[in-house]
């Protein structure tokens, strides 16, 4: 089997692939994100999941690299991770009681041929109003600092989804079903 590298040091990334059986050693990528690009949504994901798996093939000559990238789209704005308690407080404040696209982009390069596959896939989530209390349990859990729009639909913030439509697991940061069709095309067979 070939050689495949996930782009990523996100433990949700991580645990998905294990969960395919996949065979693969994680390398981050030193590509810096700039969300402020003037794309579609969906575009910007692709092309920064691109960018993070374009940093990681540079340096193999072999193997199958994997990047991804996911973000929130609220009207105008999109949400990536909190830097700071203070930031992720007023994420869920703005996104508290409204519906959000989630979009999580990925990219797929054979370092040896460099061949390239690009996608994406989205999901709405609609999440409940927020008290001000729910809001400072849920930060002092931690875990909104490190997830895109400051809630993870996986962890202690599944109480605050009202309704999932579309890909669970793009909220989660990897749009498995797309990835594994991808893969194919590079004669990678998860089944």
């Amino acid at each position: 089997m070939k050689k495949i590298i996930l782009a990523s040091t996100s433990p949700r990334r991580r645990e998905l692939l294990k969960k395919l059986n996949i065979n693969f050693t994680v390398e981050a990528s030193d590509y810096e994100e700039d969300m402020q690009k003037k794309m579609l949504p969906a575009n910007l994901s692709k092309f920064l999941a691109l960018n993070k798996a374009k940093a990681v093939a540079k340096k193999h000559n072999s193997g199958i690299i994997i990047g991804a990238d996911t973000f929130v789209v609220f009207g105008n704005d999109l949400l990536g991770k909190p830097k700071n308690a203070v930031m992720a407080r007023n994420m869920l404040k703005m996104i508290s009681g409204k519906t959000l696209t989630v979009i999580s982009g990925y990219a797929i390069i054979d370092a040896k041929t460099n061949k390239i596959h690009s996608g994406y896939s989205t999901a709405k989530v609609s999440i409940k109003k927020l008290s001000p209390k729910e809001i400072s349990w849920y930060i002092n859990t931690k875990e909104p600092l490190d997830k895109a729009g400051a809630f993870a639909v996986q962890g202690y913030g599944a109480v605050f989804i009202r309704k999932l439509e579309g890909d669970f697991f793009s909220v989660v940061g990897l749009p498995i079903y797309s990835l594994v069709q991808a893969l194919k095309k590079f004669g990678v067979n998860v089944i």
